[in-house]
């Protein structure tokens, strides 16, 4: 495979386990990485990747280190020559994907991150805390299986006009899956009508709140003033949006994107075939876990993805 046609594709919550790019320590280049890291965060990078799997699951841990991750088998990655064509991240991933395009630097992006972690996290605990503590009767997010994502939108915009309150399409992830967003009443009564509708399954997920949706404006709020004081260059390669599903021109779009992603669906499968259309040749999910292969794979598209998150994986790419 030509190291330099692939597309860096990162991935996002939920992709983390303990140990995650420890192995990647073998790298001066990533050691230096996780050194700023736990200047940044003030704790050690290495004993943050190597938590329990719970400790891992919350917002404000799991945030920065899937980035660590993230960021470090991408300078693993250009220490054996790989130099991506384009970049990409799914939700969280977004923010490694600007750093590879040239648009922040890593600390600044480490910085983003600590700030949107814990920004989140409270707004999820003051959702959870408005539902009397108990997080079944809080707001939260499903996934849709068997409905198609444009299907799924139409109904949620329908259900609204007739006073469904409170739904909304969050993560569009493939043409066999959507997440939706929404509170505990609005979740309950959209599993009903989604399988009315015809979908097969409607598996309410263990997350910490209501991800890209207008519920988590809170932590839009609050993440704002780190995200003013940060520098956003422009693009050096192309670099693509979870809320637009296109490629973004300027350093000035991408940090009005940064902030509308919170509370705005992540376009993957437009994302996908942008990125798909962008000339290269493969497909990296630089970071931990196997997901956006599967997403990649469900699309359609004939090009190859290959796992790029451990050593063992980036040796093996093109096999």
């Amino acid at each position: 495979m030509n190291k330099t046609k692939a597309a860096f594709l990162f991935p996002g919550q939920g992709a983390q386990y303990s140990g995650m790019a420890t192995d990647l320590l073998s790298s001066d280049a990533v050691k230096k990485l996780f050194d700023t890291a736990s200047d940044i965060f003030g704790k050690d990078a290495k004993e943050m990747l190597n938590q329990d799997a719970d400790t891992l699951k919350r917002t404000d841990v799991s945030q920065p280190a899937i980035t660590v991750a993230n960021l470090a088998a991408a300078v693993y990655l250009a220490e054996q020559g790989y130099v991506p064509a384009a970049c990409a991240g799914f939700s969280l991933g977004e923010y490694a994907a600007l750093v590879s395009a040239g648009i922040l630097s890593s600390s600044d992006c480490l910085k983003l991150i600590k700030a949107r972690g814990e920004a989140m996290q409270k707004t999820a605990d003051n959702l959870r805390e408005a539902a009397g503590g108990d997080a079944a009767a809080a707001p939260g997010m499903a996934a849709i299986v068997g409905l198609e994502p444009k299907q799924v939108e139409e109904l949620i915009a329908k259900w609204s006009a007739e006073g469904v309150k409170d739904l909304y399409a969050a993560n569009i992830n493939s043409p066999k899956q959507l997440v939706v967003a929404g509170t505990a009443a609005a979740l309950t009564e959209a599993e009903t009508r989604f399988k009315e509708a015809g979908a097969k399954r409607v598996i309410r997920l263990q997350v910490a709140g209501p991800f890209h949706s207008p519920l988590m404006a809170d932590a839009a709020a609050a993440f704002a003033p780190a995200l003013e004081s940060v520098t956003f260059n422009d693009p050096a390669i192309p670099v693509f949006s979870n809320v637009t599903g296109k490629a973004i021109s300027s350093g000035d779009e991408a940090k009005k994107l940064a902030l509308q992603q919170i509370t705005s669906p992540v376009r993957w499968v437009e994302e996908q075939a942008s990125i798909a259309a962008a000339g290269i040749e493969a497909c990296l999910e630089v970071g931990p876990g196997k997901v956006l292969q599967g997403l990649w794979k469900d699309s359609g598209s004939e090009l190859p993805i290959y796992a790029a998150g451990t050593v063992e994986d980036i040796s093996k790419i093109g096999e």
